[in-house]
């Protein structure tokens, strides 16, 4: 598997991108701004097999500006490919008041453009021969959910969970933001991802990558 982590805008969100090796078919998570740059890293990938990079999904594992921001410019720019946006339900009123949320920390934005497919908890989605699910995780906003990747040792790809902002390295997700709820992100936590391998990789949408075994046993937030 092909991955690449761009850290974009002032927030530090972490941008992920995952590319089939087999089929060059890619993934692109919370690209929240930057776009340039991550047009950039897209550009840079190159598959084994010689074959162009073809974006399928842009996913957003919440509605937050700091993971949307530089989405319309990143999808307008892949207007060939066309890659869906997509987006868990509860968060669109989130996503759709863009402009509000860069307001009130003194950014602009235009008028986000419409999702393509809402996401469902336990989803599964393919991206070439890569496997992947949803599972909706609300807490930090209503429609949080971890986008969980499949092992699979043919292609050489690991366990992997993308949290969000859910569950960081010994941290977790706000909750005063805009529908956060304590309780509710504890309890997707500790039924949703606690209960996964411990050799699962987290990768959070800030800072450092973890695993989901150190997490269970070091993280203060959980014990």
């Amino acid at each position: 598997m092909l991955a690449k982590k761009i850290v974009v805008g002032t927030f530090q969100c972490n941008c992920r991108i995952l590319v089939c090796p087999v089929t060059g078919e890619a993934l692109i998570v919370d690209p929240g701004d930057e776009p340039l740059q991550i047009l950039k890293a897209l550009e840079g990938i190159k598959t084994s097999a010689g074959l162009s990079v073809r974006v399928k999904y842009l996913f957003h594992t919440h509605g937050h500006l700091d993971h949307i921001g530089g989405t319309r410019t990143v999808r307008e720019s892949l207007s060939e490919a066309r890659p869906q946006i997509v987006l868990h339900r509860s968060d669109e009123p989130l996503y759709s008041s863009l402009k509000m949320q860069g307001q009130l920390f003194g950014k602009q934005y235009e008028e986000p453009l419409s999702v393509d497919h809402y996401i469902q908890d336990e989803e599964e989605m393919q991206v070439g021969q890569l496997k992947l699910s949803v599972l909706h995780t609300p807490g930090h906003s209503p429609g949080s959910v971890c986008l969980r990747l499949h092992q699979d040792t043919a292609l050489g790809v690991p366990e992997v969970l993308f949290t969000g902002d859910t569950l960081f390295q010994g941290s977790v997700g706000r909750t005063d933001l805009w529908g956060g709820d304590q309780d509710q992100m504890f309890q997707s936590i500790h039924q949703r991802l606690l209960v996964l391998d411990g050799d699962t990789q987290v990768c959070p949408g800030h800072g450092a990558d973890t695993q989901m075994g150190i997490e269970k046993l070091q993280n203060p937030f959980l014990q």
